[in-house]
């Protein structure tokens, strides 16, 4: 039996420093922990080149390359308009998310991307957006909510839906006050409440109900675990929101960013390629079967 010749990978120099293939060389600026198991991590590239060129969506993610340990697709958490330094939000599920939990400042990794269809940001101008997000689902949309920020003339009412199991765990609590600031409407919920907290207990579709919606002028993008999303797209479309005016970012296990893998498949969709970022109107019978 002839067996196949093994397989070539071309020279790191060979390949296009723009190229989300190509794996830039990071150290960690700064870290944030957000809760127990999540902290938000501040690269910096090395190459001047990178600091220069790289540039990303709203919506996409990184592969995050550990030498010797693995990769793990992360969403891309932070400004849209200042890519020198990116952030990425980690919680710690597997033995790559571990290894990067672990890091500390000064500590260097590799980063390949960006990879993925992001939000419709463009799209949906002069709209009104509904933005809600589960656990450290609110990563996924933070470079959404930076956008929105920067381009706020561009949008009608925002308000951002966060949910986290206990106040603890809400993300990003540092920057409410910044949002806030520009218009956006923040509401908070949680599955369990704690000493202190006066805010409503539940889960993110209800806090649907508090909002004042126009359906006609209205969309709506969201994160975080699958029955959720499915939850807060079938309320939003009792509402009256048009299905293909939900967005969802699903997050599956995406090993190779290039569909080749196959893990990350959803139905007929390839999330690493076809997403993350899709409408409900083709992806929700996908999500709507369970265990799929």
């Amino acid at each position: 039996m002839t067996l196949p010749a093994p397989l070539s990978y071309p020279p790191p120099e060979s390949l296009d420093p723009g190229s989300p293939w190509h794996a830039r060389p990071a150290r960690i600026d700064r870290v944030r922990d957000e809760s127990a198991d999540v902290r938000t991590m501040v690269l910096v590239f090395e190459q001047a080149r990178d600091r220069r060129d790289y540039r990303f969506l709203p919506g996409q993610f990184n592969m995050l390359l550990l030498p010797g340990i693995g990769e793990a697709a992360i969403s891309i958490a932070s400004d849209p308009e200042h890519c020198s330094a990116v952030a990425h939000t980690v919680r710690a599920v597997g033995s790559v998310t571990h290894a990067l939990a672990r890091l500390e400042v000064g500590d260097q990794l590799f980063v390949r991307g960006p990879f993925g269809r992001p939000w419709p940001l463009e799209e949906l101008r002069e709209r009104d957006l509904i933005i809600a997000a589960g656990g450290v689902g609110l990563a996924s949309v933070q470079a959404a909510i930076c956008h929105c920020m920067t381009h706020r003339g561009d949008y009608g009412r925002i308000a951002v839906l966060h949910g986290a199991k206990t106040p603890a765990d809400l993300l990003c609590r540092s920057d409410y006050g910044r949002w806030r600031d520009h218009g956006i409407d923040l509401h908070l919920i949680v599955d369990h409440a704690a000493p202190g907290w006066q805010g409503p207990v539940g889960f993110v579709p209800q806090l649907l109900d508090r909002l004042e919606i126009v359906p006609s002028e209205t969309s709506l993008i969201c994160c975080g675990p699958e029955p959720m999303m499915e939850a807060v797209a079938r309320r939003s479309i009792a509402a009256g929101i048009d299905p293909d005016q939900i967005f969802v970012s699903i997050e599956r296990l995406m090993a190779c960013a290039s569909g080749l893998c196959g893990l990350c498949q959803l139905g007929p969709f390839f999330i690493c390629k076809d997403g993350p970022v899709l409408s409900y109107d083709r992806i929700g019978p996908w999500l709507a079967v369970p265990h799929l």
